[in-house]
């Protein structure tokens, strides 16, 4: 399905947006003193690194200048926020290295998604549980550091009980329930399945409320069908590639997805209702950068920078020579692809994308990011 008139409008925000040079007012500010995200590669900051393998150069290269836990050569859109708030970029939950959780953690991982299995066994649940246990035994470390006469260093780096519930809790995950769907089951089947990924969705969202989250800003989940290292895999059936190059089946029910979760986001602002939710078209958003690829200075959407998956497949960071053929050097140039590694957005393209979303366009209500506390269905 081809949303040519939306990805207009889309495309034409992004252009003031640019030329404003600015992601959106402050007008509002919430000022959250911290962030806890849940998610997947697309905002893992370390935690995939931390518990299964480091994330090998080159990696990290154009913006951390060394491998930085992120499955990019730089930031995340995940990073963005936390500038745009003013705030560090966040540490990773299962890191135990030079971690300072001061202003929120992440607990996204690699892999993971909202139900149980797939790729990773970091899925939602297990997420919400790490932090349910980080709250408790931080609330209860701090109450013991407070009846010490002497403050020990490494209290600075604790998060302060009364910040928990002035947080902003973001969600970018599903992704990856649709992935895996897709690769060991049918099309059919993986739109089958949505309902019960949104009943975990919302279990795990009633699970913080209960804990005191009172502020929550959901992405939906992007067009899976234009990751290059879909395209190249994907059995190709005659009119199933719209003019972008991008695997139509796939794209429509990453939407069908998209349109249920909205609704369940509805459903949870009527049930909790001392909670603000905003609910962020990502779709949209990655869907305007590739149909405007040239326009950006992108090369062809479909191609990615590091690894290889056309003739020997080669992971990013790793190579091989076969036949006299070097596979998996990266690109010289990340700024000119969508696409960092056929699966995950360059840098370049997560800027693009965070200029769209930051500011409310995108989200429903439309606010920005740093007004997500006032976020209600009457704004």
């Amino acid at each position: 399905m081809e949303c040519s008139s939306r990805m207009i409008w889309v495309f034409g925000m992004l252009a003031v947006g640019l030329a404003g040079g600015e992601m959106g007012g402050v007008s509002r500010s919430c000022r959250f003193p911290a962030i806890y995200n849940f998610g997947d590669s697309n905002s893992d900051t370390g935690g995939r690194s931390a518990a299964l393998g480091e994330v090998p150069p080159p990696n990290g290269e154009t913006f951390f200048g060394k491998p930085s836990g992120r499955y990019c050569d730089g930031r995340l859109v995940m990073d963005l926020i936390a500038e745009k708030l003013g705030l560090p970029y966040l540490d990773a939950y299962l890191d135990s290295i030079g971690t300072d959780f001061r202003h929120g953690a992440n607990f996204a991982t690699g892999g993971s998604s909202i139900r149980p299995g797939g790729y990773s066994p970091f899925h939602l649940d297990l997420q919400i549980s790490q932090f349910i246990q980080f709250k408790s035994r931080t609330t209860s470390l701090y109450k013991q550091l407070n009846d010490n006469r002497k403050t020990p260093p490494f209290k600075s780096i604790l998060p302060r009980p009364q910040d928990f519930s002035k947080a902003l809790y973001t969600f970018d995950i599903g992704q990856n329930d649709l992935a895996y769907g897709f690769q060991h089951t049918t099309e059919d089947q993986v739109r089958a399945s949505i309902p019960d990924i949104l009943d975990e969705f919302s279990i795990a969202v009633h699970q913080l409320y209960k804990e005191g989250a009172r502020v929550f800003w959901v992405h939906n989940t992007g067009p899976i069908g234009c990751l290059p290292y879909n395209v190249i895999y994907y059995q190709q059936k005659s009119g199933n590639l719209d003019r972008n190059g991008c695997v139509k089946p796939q794209n429509e029910v990453a939407q069908e997805f998209n349109r249920q979760l909205k609704d369940r986001v509805s459903r949870l602002r009527a049930q909790l209702q001392h909670a603000a939710f905003t609910y962020v078209d990502m779709y949209s958003a990655k869907y305007s950068v590739i149909s405007n690829a040239k326009n950006h200075g992108f090369d062809d959407p479909m191609n990615f920078c590091c690894g290889s998956y056309y003739g020997y497949h080669v992971d990013c960071g790793k190579k091989a020579i076969v036949n006299g053929t070097v596979y998996g050097n990266p690109c010289n140039n990340p700024s000119k692809r969508i696409s960092w590694d056929g699966i995950h957005y360059s840098q370049a393209a997560n800027l693009l994308v965070a200029n769209l979303i930051l500011n409310g366009t995108l989200s429903e209500p439309p606010v920005s990011v740093a007004e997500a506390c006032h976020s209600s269905v009457n704004v």
